[in-house]
């Protein structure tokens, strides 16, 4: 018998309302939700193994989307992970450009609920 693969994504966003939604939406689909509030947090959970995928606010206080993504790419924490940009904004400006390449979609705030989960469950089946 094959073993299912752990369906897990990180949520990361100041916002504790889209954490909560977000645990709402996908644990009663049976998908792990570790949410985090900052992109210090996501760094320190990348580190500790977190594989899956990784849903990012662009606009957070401190350490932005981007400079999260960044110090991934840095930290050489990307492997196993495909991030997903969660926005009110548009896409990175140009001397990020280079980042752009790192993420796989741009989920536009505010998103439909099941849309969200539908296109979320298509990135874990990549991942498997």
């Amino acid at each position: 018998m094959t073993e299912v693969p752990c369906q897990r994504i990180m949520v990361v966003d100041d916002d504790v309302f889209i954490l909560e939604v977000m645990k709402e939406l996908f644990e009663p689909e049976g998908i792990e939700v570790v949410a985090v509030e900052s992109g210090d947090a996501c760094i320190a959970e990348l580190k500790k193994g977190f594989r899956g995928v990784v849903l990012m606010d662009i606009m957070m206080p401190r350490k932005d989307g981007w400079e999260t993504i960044k110090e991934m790419l840095d930290l050489d924490l990307m492997e196993g992970n495909v991030v997903a940009m969660l926005t009110a904004k548009d896409v990175p400006d140009g001397e990020l450009e280079y980042i752009k390449e790192h993420v796989i979609d741009y989920i536009t705030k505010p998103f439909e609920a099941d849309e969200i989960v539908t296109v979320v469950k298509g990135y874990l089946d990549y991942l498997a």
